[in-house]
């Protein structure tokens, strides 16, 4: 018993005395990774499909980690994430229908990962990435011609149309991914430190929930003139749109809310290049003194 609480003690010893903390700060842009449908593009002759991915952006990070000795550390991070537009859908076809529907991320996350020196120099990361809060936000503009009997029935010339323009917010379920990095760290003296990293995400989102935030329709003139400003607003909206949606599991083939849709997992995976700066507290006294 006295031998294994030695044992012990000696250990918690020799890791006090190397104990090292560090706190850093990086930038980066990431790509989408294993991209998947996000949407349409119609024309006048085909459809394709969008892939991408909602981790793809600009990010920025704050870490902090803890070298228990000179190989391994442990670190938790927290990061905001400004995604680049997504295509939801996108319709060309001039005289009658053109919409343009993109989505971004606007998110935080955090992760908590264990360290790894491979020496001086070489580093590599692996640990677990969860969501704390953000949103998907969606921005759609959309203009659709009336028929004839439309224009007769709002008293406009043949050729005007609606001009629709919405934001709509969309929210998930807590997620639970991961997060890979090697890194390259360059010195720059006793407490400073630069560093390069490519750094993998590993994430996707169930939707949750969604809220309509802004939202106005107006008609148009074939000569562009606006007609009739704001028909449809967010507190008055255009047949067909819900305030809010929630989604769920499961839908009666009798349904007929059209606030509840079948939720959907939408991707966050990414792959990205990090650059940052390190500064490294000094090691516990028994270590400098050596």
């Amino acid at each position: 018993m006295k031998q294994s609480i030695t044992i012990i003690a000696a250990l918690l010893i020799s890791t006090m005395s190397y104990a090292q903390f560090q706190i850093s700060a990086s930038g980066g842009y990431a790509i989408g990774s294993a991209g998947m449908k996000t949407g349409e593009i119609t024309n006048a002759t085909e459809t394709e499909n969008a892939y991408g991915s909602y981790g793809e952006g600009f990010n920025g990070q704050i870490r902090g980690t803890y070298f228990f000795n000179e190989t391994f550390g442990a670190d938790l991070s927290l990061g905001y994430l400004h995604g680049s537009d997504q295509t939801v859908r996108e319709v060309n076809l001039p005289g009658f229908n053109e919409t343009d529907a993109v989505a971004r991320a606007r998110a935080f996350g955090a992760a908590i990962s264990l360290v790894y020196k491979f020496n001086n120099n070489i580093y590599g990361r692996l640990g677990a990435l969860v969501k704390l809060g953000g949103k998907t936000e969606a921005v759609v503009s959309s203009k659709t011609t009336f028929s004839e009997a439309e224009a007769n029935a709002f008293g406009v010339p043949v050729g005007s149309y609606s001009d629709t323009n919405y934001v709509e917010d969309f929210h998930g379920q807590f997620p639970l991914g991961f997060v890979a990095a090697i890194g390259y760290e360059y010195p720059l003296n006793d407490n400073f430190s630069v560093f390069a990293e490519a750094e993998y995400y590993g994430i996707s989102l169930k939707r949750k929930d969604s809220e309509i935030t802004e939202f106005n329709t107006n008609v148009v003139l074939p000569d562009g003139t606006v007609a009739v400003q704001s028909l449809y607003t967010l507190d008055n909206l255009a047949p067909g749109f819900d305030r809010k949606t929630t989604y769920v599991d499961e839908l009666s083939n009798t349904n007929t809310d059209t606030s509840k849709e079948l939720a959907v997992k939408v991707p966050y995976s990414s792959f990205g290049i990090n650059f940052g700066i390190t500064y490294k507290f000094k090691r516990a006294s028994s270590d400098s003194a050596m």
